[in-house]
């Protein structure tokens, strides 16, 4: 690895620590300090986006972005970053890399910017329209950071060009879109994925009230939160329901609650067996995947048959929760080094050619 590198490197690291630590200040307090890196100025603009953006989606609630900014606040720490990129060569040559972001919850897309440009290519970045001013703001943040990074990540609102590779997330038919436009470059396509839970009866009411965050945080959207319950012959599911009560509020929020009454209303309508809490409805069904406001749930007699469900499913699950998983809670505080669909973009950034 080149000294040229390694000094580019350094320098757009450290950029990206800065902005965690704006990024946890403001998720964290209300009130201004100077100790944040901003000025007053710039404190309550950074705020006032912040609140502004259930006007632009109405998912995007002020809880629900500074949440997503304090998760990636977590990734920008000196050690952490450095820990990161030690891992990963120095590109065999620079590069600039189209990203196509999803808009599913706040800033998804940050984590492939963030690979770009710690791999010293430039990103071209075509935004979601369910997400398109976080990102823009903090680059413009991290650009008084770091001059050298002005013009290394270029947004485009329309058909981009001049890219040699390509990331690109969004749905199963978005996939489609993508290989036929853009499978000609090298690229990571990424589609529907979601998240299970495995239960075995061993759960203290606490696991399973943190469970509720892998159900609910950010109203069940993400693709590592859990649609799908992998429950022991015979488990009581009133023990999950009890352990969700602190979760109810979900249901004031006027977009889940148009979802919980309609599914409720389907299954109603055509005599379809459910179990419900009046914020949640839970459904005995294979499916991996769930609407909004429902989790299905189904049944497992051993080790083989659970091992066996997975293995199926292994293409479309992003994170599994459970007592020999990750913890109960985490599902949507992935670290820096949890890529996406499991391909690792910083080694795949390395090796353009």
């Amino acid at each position: 690895m080149s000294i040229d590198f390694r000094s580019l490197q350094k320098k757009r690291i450290s950029a990206f620590v800065q902005l965690g630590k704006v990024l946890l200040f403001i998720s964290e307090k209300h009130l201004y300090s100077s100790s944040c890196g901003l000025t007053e100025q710039e404190f309550d603009a950074t705020h006032l986006l912040v609140q502004k953006q259930k006007n632009y989606n109405g998912w995007f609630t002020q809880i629900n972005v500074l949440k997503a900014m304090n998760g990636i606040a977590t990734w920008l720490s000196q050690e952490k970053l450095e820990e990161f990129c030690a891992h990963y060569s120095e590109p065999k040559s620079t590069k600039n890399v189209a990203i196509i972001m999803a808009g599913n919850i706040p800033m998804v897309g940050f984590h492939d910017m963030l690979c770009v440009l710690l791999s010293g290519h430039t990103a071209i970045v075509k935004l979601s329209s369910d997400d398109k001013h976080l990102i823009p703001y903090f680059y413009e943040m991290l650009v008084l950071f770091e001059p050298e990074l002005k013009d290394k990540v270029i947004f485009s609102d329309y058909k981009m060009s001049d890219y040699d590779a390509v990331i690109a997330t969004g749905s199963n038919n978005s996939f489609n879109y993508f290989e036929q436009y853009f499978g000609k470059y090298p690229h990571v396509f990424r589609k529907n994925r979601t998240s299970v839970a495995v239960l075995t009866g061993k759960e203290t009411r606490e696991d399973l009230h943190r469970l509720g965050e892998d159900f609910f945080t950010f109203f069940g959207l993400g693709c590592r939160n859990v649609s799908h319950l992998l429950l022991p012959k015979n488990y009581k599911l009133d023990t999950v329901f009890e352990a969700l009560v602190d979760f109810g509020e979900v249901v004031n929020h006027h977009k889940y609650a148009n979802n919980y009454d309609y599914q409720r209303a389907i299954m109603m309508m055509n005599k379809i067996p459910f179990l419900e809490n009046n914020f949640v409805i839970m459904k005995e069904d294979e499916a991996l995947f769930s609407p909004l406001a429902q989790i299905n749930y189904s049944y497992y007699s051993n080790e083989n048959e659970l091992n066996e469900f997975i293995s199926r499913h292994e293409a479309q699950i992003q994170a599994i929760v459970g007592l020999n998983h990750i913890n109960f809670g985490s599902a949507q505080q992935p670290l820096v080094s949890d890529f996406a669909d499991g391909v690792d973009t910083m080694e795949w950034l390395a090796h353009l050619n």
